[in-house]
């Protein structure tokens, strides 16, 4: 654990909504300027079930304008959508101008849970994880800035957190029947991610890993990792300084030395 790390994982409850409400003034900050030049930005979020996307979210939008800002989180596709080309039901809410769209899961959600849990072919999984690339560089292509962060926590913080979930009534709108699997098929969801990774890592649109363990500590380095990627004039250097130890981009090695939970 870096020395930054321990100091956030320590703060109190006041040092941590000092430290949240300074970087969502910068993102405040980021969204009129997104707005000014009429700007495209889509942030996708993945990870295994209980990693803390809802957490993560909430707290980049909560004080940003919500005519401006969307939240996507699909359910499950219509008949009518599974005869459609994939991409389709998500092109249809992807950002126009002046907006910023992030994803609760996203068309990567082939690569994760359809995979594992058999909800698609062999030959619609590999159709994917071939075109899913050029699909987004053709988004770049068209001028939209899009970053995809996966949200990577322990075997054990998962069983916690799904535990308090079925016991914690304010949490049960969470609960899903891919939840009461989710611990037996830790293993096959590690190998779909390993595959994610390496098939869908790219220069124009890398993968960036976020240790969530710690919730608080990943909220706050998600958004400093952010504003260090977008182009704002008004922003504080100061404020783009994740911790490289919670934030990263993939890397084979971060499989072989566990910094990514295996």
């Amino acid at each position: 654990m870096s020395k930054k790390e321990k100091r956030t994982k320590g703060m109190g409850k006041e040092n941590y909504k000092a430290s949240l409400q300074r970087l969502q003034l910068e993102l405040v900050k980021l969204q009129r300027h997104l707005i000014k030049n009429d700007l495209q930005i889509l942030i996708i979020f993945e990870g295994r079930d209980a990693a803390g996307k809802d957490g993560v979210i909430k707290r980049i939008t909560e004080h940003l304008s919500p005519r401006e800002t969307r939240v996507v989180a699909l359910g499950k596709p219509s008949d009518r959508e599974l005869r459609s080309w994939y991409f389709e039901r998500y092109v249809a809410h992807l950002p126009t101008s002046q907006e910023m769209v992030l994803m609760n899961r996203s068309w990567y959600n082939r690569a994760g849970v359809e995979r594992v849990m058999g909800y698609c072919t062999e030959s619609e999984y590999q159709n994917f994880m071939t075109s899913v690339v050029p699909f987004e560089q053709l988004l770049i292509g068209s001028g939209m800035q899009v970053y995809k962060y996966y949200l990577d926590i322990s075997k054990d913080e998962q069983e916690r957190r799904l535990l308090d979930r079925r016991v914690d009534p304010l949490k049960q709108w969470k609960i899903s029947p891919i939840d009461e699997v989710a611990i037996e098929h830790w293993d096959d969801y590690s190998a779909a991610r390993n595959a994610m990774f390496r098939r869908t890592h790219s220069d124009l649109t890398p993968w960036f890993v976020v240790k969530a363990d710690d919730k608080k500590t990943a909220r706050l380095n998600v958004i400093s990792h952010l504003m260090s990627l977008v182009d704002c004039p008004d922003k504080d250097k100061h404020a783009e300084q994740p911790d490289t130890n919670i934030v990263f981009p993939f890397e084979e090695k971060h499989l072989k030395n566990k910094l990514i939970a295996p």
